[in-house]
């Protein structure tokens, strides 16, 4: 049986993600504030995101270069300071939470163009969102760099050292949906809730 399906390197790279990014969905977002040398914030949201151990509890994101194949601050932050908070914001926050996505010179304070606060989270320099129900601290472990091309990831492994979770959102033992409301990344301009659920009972 012969198969004629492309191969991946027929696409570039602009087709890849549009592919990935419309089939891969919902995506979880993590909204990654950081610091460079001077102290400067930076905050940014990453839809290529997930949990990558729980012991150690490592959770992984992958900030893209830009189409010109250069490195976006949050990477360059984990170069110079090497940590981050890593939020869940949630629907109520989903409109600063896209206005942080927005390509304001390096240096520039995302925390003021969206409006939101800071609050600090264990020993980390950098600040978490005040807003945000869920908050991971976490310092850098290790970031994996898939080369230098427009578009390629760099996997950051951020290892968790600190936790912030509103007791509304989590009574210790289980998180609130319908109180977190988290959202997730669709292709384009759209997002995902989680109002629409179902459940199925795990095989034994």
């Amino acid at each position: 049986m012969s198969d004629t399906s492309p191969t991946a390197a027929t696409f570039d790279a602009g087709t890849l993600y549009r592919l990935f990014s419309g089939a891969i969905a919902p995506r979880p977002i993590a909204w990654v504030s950081t610091i460079d040398a001077a102290g400067r914030a930076n905050l940014a949201p990453f839809s290529f995101f997930n949990v990558a151990s729980v012991d150690p509890p490592v959770l992984a994101f992958s900030p893209l270069l830009d189409g010109e194949g250069n490195a976006k601050d949050t990477l360059r932050n984990l170069d110079e300071v090497g940590e981050c908070v890593i939020h869940i914001g949630g629907e109520a926050l989903a409109e600063p939470l896209n206005a942080t996505s927005a390509s304001l010179p390096r240096g520039e304070d995302e925390f003021e163009h969206a409006g939101l606060s800071k609050a600090a989270l264990g020993e980390l320099r950098v600040p978490r969102i005040a807003e945000a129900p869920v908050a991971f601290g976490c310092r850098l472990r290790e970031v994996i760099r898939f080369g230098d091309r427009p578009r390629a990831g760099n996997l950051v492994l951020a290892e968790v050292v600190a936790v912030h979770a509103d007791p509304s959102v989590w009574d210790g033992r289980h998180v609130d949906i319908d109180i977190l409301r988290p959202i997730g990344r669709l292709a384009g301009a759209d997002y995902s809730r989680t109002t629409n659920r179902f459940a199925l009972e795990r095989p034994q």
